[in-house]
């Protein structure tokens, strides 16, 4: 008797989501990395009208704005109260802390070189992963982590010639990158009970708050400050801050933090290509020098030594159909009862 099977039917959307699923975080990532870069330039630019805190500050009311709106419109509410201590935290640090510090920062340095200087963040992500997440820390992130601080050392001896601010932009740099770091492995355990973009708004919510001092100085400033300078603000707010915090948290969401960190460090380079565009900027041959030995270190801390049993399933991401089995292995042989002689049967 013969059992007839139904006949299973493939779906495209069905097919196309490992795909999308795979392509849409590292779309994310990119945008992010895009935007961050251009951000850099642009603080570079409103800082010649607004002062750290006031530029943060703005920066974040344009961002927590947009933001505001689209949480109402899509209807998200309030994130749940377990994901509030993460939000929070990286709210204070990230949103409000890290804004000041790059600004005041950028202020004493040229803008590639605070990018180069904020990109140990990824490093510092890790130790912080391993202190406080329980995550792994391999010698080689230990090495990667020493060799990106030497490459920091080398950027500040670069732009110490100029006197005490630039020793003191690089150390706002360091300090960026720091909170930066803290802000990110804070917001990580949150992203796992929120939605990126509930981490997004309200941590830009608290980062405001945090900023609320600067109400003054934003008020003053804002009032004699150039139209390109405010405007450069705004965008601050609207594409590095609302759309590119969100893209990073949607990506952050379904990837590692070191993961996504290695994503940012495309930025210096994007960073000195366009400041060299826009503002006619491009770091000295010693503090490039100083950038590769943080981009060295960070490499060095994202290589894992090579394991020959893990070959099966590479990086295409394509695995053997869970029906198919190896052509070298031998199947279960059921035991089969032995013939009789021929001489037995006849007789």
């Amino acid at each position: 008797m013969t059992h007839s099977h139904p006949r299973r039917t493939t779906d495209p959307a069905d097919s196309a989501r490992p795909s999308r699923a795979a392509w849409l975080p590292l779309a994310a990532a990119g945008v992010t990395v895009v935007l961050w870069a251009s951000a850099f330039v642009s603080i570079r630019s409103a800082g010649t009208a607004y002062s750290p805190g006031a530029l943060a500050l703005g920066r974040l009311l344009s961002g927590v704005l947009v933001l505001g709106v689209v949480c109402l419109v899509r209807r998200e509410g309030l994130p749940p109260r377990a994901a509030w201590p993460g939000i929070a935290v990286s709210g204070v640090l990230w949103f409000g802390g890290y804004m000041v510090a790059l600004n005041w920062g950028e202020q004493e340095v040229d803008a590639g070189t605070a990018a180069m200087i904020v990109n140990i963040g990824p490093v510092l992500m890790a130790l912080l992963g391993a202190r406080l997440l329980g995550e792994t820390l391999p010698p080689r992130l230990a090495a990667g982590m020493g060799v990106s601080f030497a490459g920091a050392v080398v950027v500040g001896l670069s732009m110490s010639g100029e006197g005490r601010t630039s020793v003191l932009g690089v150390l706002l740099c360091l300090l960026a990158a720091v909170v930066y770091a803290a802000g990110v492995v804070a917001q990580k355990p949150a992203l796992e009970r929120a939605s990126a973009l509930q981490a997004t708004t309200f941590g830009c919510l608290v980062g405001t708050v945090a900023c609320l001092p600067f109400a003054g100085q934003l008020v003053q400033e804002a009032a004699r400050a150039p139209l390109p300078a405010t405007l450069n603000m705004v965008y601050l707010g609207v594409f590095p801050t609302a759309l590119a915090f969100t893209t990073w948290a949607y990506a952050l969401a379904r990837t590692t933090a070191g993961r996504m960190g290695a994503t940012t460090y495309a930025v210096p380079a994007l960073v000195v290509l366009m400041s060299w565009l826009f503002l006619d900027e491009v770091p000295g041959l010693f503090t490039l020098a100083g950038g590769a030995l943080c981009l060295a270190g960070v490499a060095v801390s994202r290589s894992r030594p090579r394991r020959g049993a893990v070959v099966a399933r590479g990086d295409s991401g394509t695995a053997p159909p869970e029906t198919a089995e190896p052509s070298d292995t031998p199947r279960p042989v059921e035991p089969v009862e032995p013939l009789k002689p021929f001489e037995e049967e006849r007789s």
